[in-house]
Formats: C-alpha cells, structure tokens, sequence
C-alpha cells in the first residue's frame, strides 16, 4: 500500500514539475519604443507617464526595456534603460528607480531625428524580448508610425515577430491625415498587415493611453 502511495505522488510531483518551476511562464516582457523624429519628438512627456504606470504594475521576474526610434534603430545606442525584475525588493526598487531617471533624462533632452526607422526598431525589440525567455512578450510603440527612411536604409524584407503582441499608443494624425483621413487609415492597415504577416499574436491600436491598464491586465 506503501509503495503504491509512492508511486502516485511521484506521477503527481512530475505533471505538476513544469507549471511549478517554470516561473517565465508568467513572467511578461516588454519593449517600449519611443519615436523622437520629427514633430513626434514632441509627445515624448506623454510616454514618460506610461513608463511611470508600467514601472508601478511590473512584478519580479518581468522585463522592461525603453529604447528610442530614431533615422536607424537596429542600434544598442538607442537603449534608454532596462532591466529584469528582481525578487528582493530592495534590488527591484533600486532597478525602477534607475529606469525612472534615465527615462527622466531622455525626456529632458528633447532629441528630434530627421527621419524614422520603425521596422529597426521592431527588429531590435523583437531580439531582446526572445532573450528574456517569457512566453508574455508585448512591444509597446510610442508613435505616428509614418516610417521614414532615408535612402541608404534597407528595411523591405520578411521580418519575424512570432509569439510578440504589438501595440502601438498615441498614434497621433499627420497634417496630411486630417486632410484626407484615408491616409491615417491605410498606415495602420499597412502596419496591422506587416505585424501579423511576421508572425505576431495581436496587433492593437490604443490612442486612450487609459486603455493600457485593462489591456496588460487581461494579457498577464
């Protein structure tokens, strides 16, 4: 009867080892782009709060990375902060304070780029969140999403973002969109498009920055 018993909890300890120690699979992981090109430059206060937010809600074992989109984004030069969540909270504090100032930092610079590389950016993200390991992966992108490359960037090629959610915040309209609205529509068909051909789980277009709460909460 022993040895029976036995038997049942060592069956038991072996379907329940993957969801016990497996901790990445609650993790999440997230990359936020920040578009400083052009007049977007401007907006950037507004993504300061959203990483405010981010930083409150994030719990040991996720990730966060800030890095900004600029003429050419495939770079680590663009990385504002970023770091994965420790279980001691002192150290964790310590990491969300050291984001908050850099994120402070990059704002009080007020950087424009002339032109705006989008996919690189994506690119970039795309690696990083693949490193982490998290099965919750969502890149976050602060922006008009109008690329803009110069001539010698090379972009138009097949891109792979499976298992990533995109969710691009504030995508504010171009003069020319208020001219003719179709043009604001037709960029973000083109992006919804370019995502989900890459393989990405879900694309979103989120203009009320409150939405974000509820979105992340159920993704979690």
């Amino acid at each position: 009867m022993r040895k029976a018993i036995l038997g049942v909890l060592m069956i038991a300890a072996l379907f329940c080892m993957p969801s016990c120690t497996d901790s990445k699979s609650h993790a999440h992981a997230i990359f936020m782009l920040i578009d400083v090109s052009g007049t977007y430059a401007k907006e950037v206060g507004k993504a300061e709060s959203v990483v405010s937010y981010l930083l409150g809600e994030l719990q040991a074992g996720d990730s966060l990375m800030l890095s900004g989109i600029n003429s050419r984004s495939f770079s680590e030069k663009l990385i504002i902060a970023g770091s994965t969540f420790d279980a001691r909270p002192s150290k964790r504090n310590a990491q969300k304070q050291m984001i908050s100032a850099a994120m402070k930092e990059f704002v009080s610079k007020k950087e424009s780029s002339a032109h705006t590389d989008i996919t690189g950016a994506m690119i970039q993200a795309t690696s990083y969140l693949n490193e982490t390991g998290c099965k919750n992966m969502t890149i976050l992108i602060f922006s008009d999403m109008q690329e803009d490359l110069d001539k010698k960037t090379i972009r138009d090629f097949p891109i792979d973002m499976q298992g990533i959610k995109v969710v691009a915040l504030n995508v504010t309209k171009l003069r020319s969109d208020n001219i003719d609205p179709r043009l604001y529509l037709d960029r973000l068909k083109w992006w919804e498009k370019r995502v989900i051909t890459a393989g990405a789980d879900e694309w979103v277009v989120m203009n009320d920055l409150t939405r974000l709460e509820g979105y992340l909460a159920i993704c979690r």
